[in-house]
């Protein structure tokens, strides 16, 4: 396994995206490295086709600390740190989950992007894509996909 600076991590919250966060954390602490984790919003006035319904969706969500969307940074926050992590950073990042990650990768200059599997096997996943298949093919930096539906 290569040496990382930095590694990005997305979570929306769900058990399989805490475990992209444990293997994230499991690299990162390895490689003595920066482990951004991360979790996109959408904004209530956006006109595309949608949040998902636990999708956070104001700037509020941005802006005040105590919001669901902190909580579960936080709360992935605290599994890269037992994991051995020392340098975690938080991010709620507008936008959609791809863009939004791709964006905050070049951001911080990420070497490594770990992202779960879920979706690349439903029907919708292999017609459609799935987030896993979409940072594949944009990321500049290296990609991860961690096997998380087992």
């Amino acid at each position: 396994m290569g040496k990382y600076n930095v590694v990005v991590v997305g979570t929306d919250g769900s058990e399989t995206s805490f475990r992209a966060v444990e293997k994230a954390a499991s690299i990162a602490a390895e490689s003595d490295a920066k482990l951004v984790v991360a979790s996109a919003f959408l904004d209530s006035h956006d006109d595309g086709a949608g949040p998902a319904p636990d999708q956070a969706r104001t700037v509020e969500y941005r802006t005040q600390g105590n919001a669901p969307i902190y909580e579960m940074l936080r709360k992935a926050a605290d599994t890269a740190r037992d994991a051995g992590v020392s340098d975690v950073e938080e991010r709620a990042v507008e936008g959609a989950p791809v863009d939004a990650l791709l964006q905050l990768a070049d951001d911080v200059n990420a070497d490594l992007i770990v992202v779960g599997s879920v979706g690349t096997n439903s029907i919708v996943g292999k017609v459609l894509g799935s987030v896993p298949r979409a940072v594949s093919r944009r990321a500049k930096a290296e990609v991860k996909v961690v096997d998380t539906e087992g």
